[in-house]
């Protein structure tokens, strides 16, 4: 096992390390982005190198970050941090129905939500929700249910990242071995400094 205790540069920012990029064959240690927020953790990178990764409690992981450089065996190992897709549905889309049909459809999608254990963050009249299962898989229960199509889209994880607090990211990119439901709405006048969670 190869212990890391310092971060040696990261290859997005630093020209000299590029350069040694361009050299070698990159080895990356993929995390997803609460992996990567942990001081502790051991992982094997694509190539199946045993890494252990100790670094002081107040260092964070970056995209880009090189752990690993021994030149003599061409071994060059950077820090690849991933996120996964969200499902994103609008919810506005039901202003324009009459109160009885966005009682059934209001009712319907979160039945749909509620069933599949699916983690959701609510942030005005858009739900976010992280892929655990396929997309194929996503669209079709929501098609059972009766969500329209145009409702909803899935994207990257980083285009929703800027929108969300720092709770509701980790609530959606937290590991995935969290499976107990959680869902967090946002209230209007969560600006008042009393959060409850």
């Amino acid at each position: 096992m190869i212990i890391v205790e310092h971060i040696l540069g990261n290859i997005n920012k630093d020209q000299s390390w590029k350069d040694e990029a361009s050299k070698v064959k990159i080895d990356y240690l993929i995390l997803d982005q609460w992996e990567a927020q942990k001081s502790r953790c051991r992982k094997e990178t694509s190539n199946g190198l045993d890494i252990g990764i100790s670094l002081d409690r107040n260092t964070l992981l970056k995209d880009g970050d090189v752990i690993v450089f021994d030149p003599d065996h061409h071994l060059l190992v950077v820090v690849k941090i991933t996120l996964r897709d969200v499902l994103v549905i609008q919810l506005n889309y039901l202003k324009d129905q009459d109160p009885q049909q966005q009682i059934r459809n209001s009712f319907e999608l979160g039945h749909a939500l509620g069933n599949q254990h699916w983690k959701a963050v609510l942030k005005k009249d858009i739900i976010y929700i992280p892929l655990t299962v396929s997309q194929k898989v996503m669209s079709s229960v929501l098609k059972t249910h009766g969500i329209p199509e145009e409702m909803y889209n899935f994207v990257k994880g980083d285009t929703v990242l800027p929108n969300l607090t720092n709770s509701e990211a980790r609530l959606l990119f937290g590991g995935a071995e969290d499976t107990d439901t959680h869902v967090h709405v946002e209230h209007s006048h969560s600006h008042s400094h009393n959060h409850h969670h």
